[in-house]
This record gives structure tokens, sequence and C-alpha cells, in this order.
């Protein structure tokens, strides 16, 4: 199985914020594969406006790291499906078409934001 981290996710593992069980989980996650994200997960956290040199270093690594999907075709029309079926901000809606499309779960602890798309695997490291 492949899971697609969602923005808080990285920002949790980058700034080492998980509760041990989680960390197990994503430590567990790394050990079958590198982080993928979504283009919106890059861009979300290549604006984090108070990072210091040595936090865009570790974000840089992160990025260079990961599989990133990028918007391509079938996911941006996922995504003006899904927005057009829920109530849902653009960049949540971008990370649920690309774990669609792609068919990989996605990794977030806000599950809230996502739990009325149908088909849509989700997974909370902190329920873990």
């Amino acid at each position: 199985m492949k899971y697609l981290w969602d923005t808080n996710t990285a920002i949790y593992y980058l700034q080492q914020q998980f509760s041990l069980s989680a960390e197990k989980f994503i430590d567990d996650l790394l050990k079958e594969e590198s982080p993928i994200i979504s283009a919106i997960t890059e861009i979300e956290l290549l604006c984090w406006k108070t990072a210091t040199e040595k936090d865009l270093e570790v974000l840089n690594d992160f990025i260079n790291d990961s599989l990133v999907i990028e918007l391509e075709q079938q996911v941006k029309l996922k995504t003006a499906e899904i927005r057009k079926t829920y109530r849902i901000k653009l960049p949540d809606a971008i990370i649920a078409a690309t774990a669609l499309v792609y068919e990989l779960t996605l990794v977030s602890r806000n599950t809230e934001d996502f739990k009325n798309i149908s088909d849509l695997k989700i997974i909370n490291p902190w329920e873990q």
C-alpha cells in the first residue's frame, strides 16, 4: 500500500512533533517507501514564513527526498469534481484528488476535512 502525506503530516514530521505511536507508524512507512506528497503540499511547505536557514535546509531535503505528484490533468479534473460535490477548500481538494487518482491512502491528522469524500482511504497516524 502506498501513502500520500498531507501537509500537516509533513510538518509534524519535520518539526518532530509526533506522539510516540504516530512516530512509530511514520517510521514504519519510511522503511517501505519515501514520502509521497502532492504539489500543493510542496507549495504549502515552501510558504513556511518563520523558517530559519536550518529549517529551510531540512525542508528542501525533505522535498528532494519525496516523490512529488504534480498537478496533472486527471488530478485537476478530479479536484473540480470534488469541489463541486463537497464543501472543501481547494488545497484539500487537490490533495484528496491526488490520493484518489493515484490510489493512495492519505495520511493526515485532519480526517474531519476529508471524511465525506467517498472512496478516499485515509489514516490518522495519531490513531495507530
